[in-house]
């Protein structure tokens, strides 16, 4: 089948690698090669142009389904920030076409993955938590859009919507619906209440890049003004791989002490700081439950699912933490979905 977003790609490129090249001064172009670099769970997907010398990234986002400018425009924000992003040297907004600098090929999910000492581990860690404060010092309302009820009550309505209706193919007995409206009210009330910030949304190891200092920073381009502890939650329960209960605690820790030493709003005391990142995670799992089974029942993005009781897990953690919970326990006891 003839990729008719790719042969267009390719008649946009080699101006913008002359221009780019040029205004560098990086000399002639070379004779290149364009291959797949990734694909998210979106519509976006990258391409990786090397001429041996020199390596770029290509960014393909349809902009029937995408619009690039968010990527444009947060990317300015988090370079304000200091925050490291890949340097944006051509963009066609309306077409879907970027031309970024190439940060490289490792993560830190797959560093962390590949084995690293506990010393290397906690650099990273620690590298993620000083961009993630520099982003949300700079935090202000009205420049991003609000994340705020309606949006994450939508969100939360993913998981009826796909993972209930879609994936376990069964729809909410009575019972069901009522213990769901007591977790949503339960999970927005806390999560209104917490202190506004700019919030990356997807701040989690597969989407920091690994390197000397501090991570390159992916996939900002659904930023919002929302929550506090939503990104820093995001972190260290990872959609990919499990750092134990104690380990996670212990960083959130780290991050709240830093926080507060920053000036962020962040709750005098560490209890009440972490009862709000648990339930602020109860929302990003459930979430994520609807959005993996959304992506492979409407996008055939099968490999997914692979990860799902990984949330199940951590909705499980969080009811054994916290018995304002009940009603979620019950729920996922009658829904059939175990530890």
């Amino acid at each position: 089948m003839m990729d008719a977003r790719k042969a267009q790609l390719q008649v946009w490129l080699p101006p913008q690698l002359a221009q780019t090249y040029a205004s560098q001064g990086w000399g002639a172009v070379g004779q290149g090669q364009l291959s797949a670099a990734s694909a998210d769970a979106s519509f976006r997907r990258y391409f990786r142009w090397s001429d041996g010398s020199r390596s770029l990234i290509v960014m393909d986002a349809p902009p029937e389904q995408e619009d690039s400018s968010p990527f444009v425009r947060v990317a300015g924000l988090l370079a304000t920030a200091g925050v490291r992003t890949p340097e944006i040297y051509a963009a066609d907004v309306d077409n879907g076409f970027l031309l970024l600098e190439d940060m490289g090929t490792s993560t830190y999910l797959q560093s962390i993955q590949r084995g690293l000492d506990t010393a290397e581990v906690e650099r990273l860690y620690a590298a993620a938590i000083s961009s993630l404060l520099r982003w949300q010092q700079i935090s202000s309302p009205g420049v991003l859009p609000d994340y705020n009820e309606a949006v994450l009550s939508r969100e939360l309505s993913l998981f009826p919507e796909w993972y209930v209706g879609r994936h376990l193919n069964r729809q909410f007995s009575v019972d069901e619906a009522q213990q769901w409206q007591a977790v949503c009210r339960l999970v927005l009330e806390s999560n209104l209440a917490e202190a506004q910030v700019f919030v990356h949304r997807d701040y989690m190891p597969r989407n920091l890049m690994t390197a000397e200092g501090e991570p390159g920073v992916l996939d900002f381009q659904d930023a919002l003004y929302g929550p506090l502890s939503y990104d820093v939650t995001s972190l260290f329960a990872d959609a990919f791989f499990t750092l134990p209960l104690e380990q996670r605690e212990a960083w959130l820790e780290r991050y709240w002490q830093q926080a507060q030493q920053a000036g962020l709003p962040v709750p005098g005391d560490f209890q009440t700081f972490l009862d709000q990142s648990r339930l602020m995670g109860v929302q990003r799992h459930l979430k994520v439950l609807g959005i993996f089974a959304r992506i492979n029942y409407r996008d055939g993005k099968a490999h997914y699912l692979g990860d799902t009781p990984r949330f199940v897990g951590y909705l499980r953690e969080a009811c054994e933490r916290d018995q304002r919970l009940a009603p979620l326990e019950r729920l996922l006891d009658s829904l059939g979905m175990p530890l």
